[in-house]
């Protein structure tokens, strides 16, 4: 027996508070193990301009409305926010969730969103990647108790900084996103609690093979990382049903069916077809499962893929 975990991700773009407050509160009820949120200011699928809600204020309203579930965003933008900033919010979302926030951070990927809104994009990912490399050892330290003061020559310039109160978790998580394999990957292995990625079992393969020398650099046991594995799941009792719920999906969230069509993180079929996918990756150590729903929000997937797809997964 397996005993797997599996969060979900509402797609906050094409919806309604009302909508999103009642899905997530469903998520916690069905007793999903993570609430998470997109951190993005322009819709990313389809229409850019169609609306789409903000994340830390997204994770701290639906810290009222559930119970259990943790809460993350998947990934916030390391580029929008100072990180002794997200280091306060991350804490501050501790607290009013009562010990349930993950900071989750990525290198962040989409262009106009930033120029959009002035937000410095850098000269490209690599530089991107450096400046989170940064983020994320100021904002461990900062979880943790400790003065960052930062060094000459780098992205930001922390002074003696400070930060209480604490978060009530002794070691609130991090969770990066992400595989590339020069840089993500290695700041995975030195900082993060939680690794998200997606693609095919070979792709995922290849990444943890990578992962274990970055680990090995480092001295850090990949064990004591958490993989989570990013999917679309659509689940009905066929997959032609499943495949028309899903096209409804796409057109409400304005979403020609052309720009997903290589995207092989959405999953369609029934709760025994989507475990038999799921199996080998379980067996690769991806033990977490976090799968990104978007608006209109399926009652029925979240349903079965908690009621049914777990179970024949974990029974393996």
């Amino acid at each position: 027996m397996t005993d797997t975990k599996f969060g979900i991700l509402l797609w906050n773009q094409a919806t309604d508070w009302p909508s999103y407050a009642a899905a997530a509160g469903r998520v916690d009820e069905l007793g999903y193990d993570h609430f998470w949120a997109w951190d993005h200011l322009y819709a990313i699928f389809g229409d850019p301009y169609q609306p789409i809600f903000e994340g830390w204020a997204s994770l701290a309203a639906v810290a009222g409305l559930t119970k259990r579930a943790r809460l993350g965003l998947l990934v916030g933008a390391n580029t929008f926010r100072n990180p002794g900033l997200v280091a306060k919010l991350a804490s501050t979302l501790d607290h009013v969730s009562e010990g349930r926030a993950i900071l989750g951070i990525g290198g962040a990927w989409m262009e106009p969103e930033h120029t959009a809104h002035g937000i410095e994009f850098g000269t490209g990912f690599g530089q991107r990647l450096d400046w989170m490399h940064e983020s994320v050892a100021a904002m461990r330290a900062l979880l943790d108790g400790e003065e960052v003061t930062s060094e000459p020559g780098g992205r930001y310039a922390f002074d003696h900084l400070r930060h209480q109160p604490l978060p009530l978790q002794a070691h609130l998580p991090i969770m990066i996103g992400g595989s590339g394999e020069k840089k993500t990957l290695r700041t995975v292995a030195q900082y993060a609690d939680m690794w998200n990625a997606m693609g095919s079992i070979e792709k995922m393969t290849h990444k943890i093979e990578v992962l274990r020398g970055h680990c090995d650099a480092v001295g850090r046991d990949i064990a004591d990382i958490e993989f989570t594995l990013g999917i679309k799941a659509t689940i009905r009792d066929s997959e032609a049903e499943a495949d028309r719920v899903w096209k409804a999906a796409m057109e409400h969230n304005r979403t020609p069916l052309s720009d997903v069509a290589d995207d092989d993180t959405f999953w369609n079929g029934t709760a025994e077809q989507l475990a038999d996918k799921l199996a080998p990756y379980v067996e690769l150590g991806f033990r977490t499962v976090i799968s990104e729903q978007p608006a209109p929000y399926d009652d029925e997937t979240l349903e079965r893929l908690i009621g049914e797809v777990k179970p024949l997964v974990d029974a393996g």
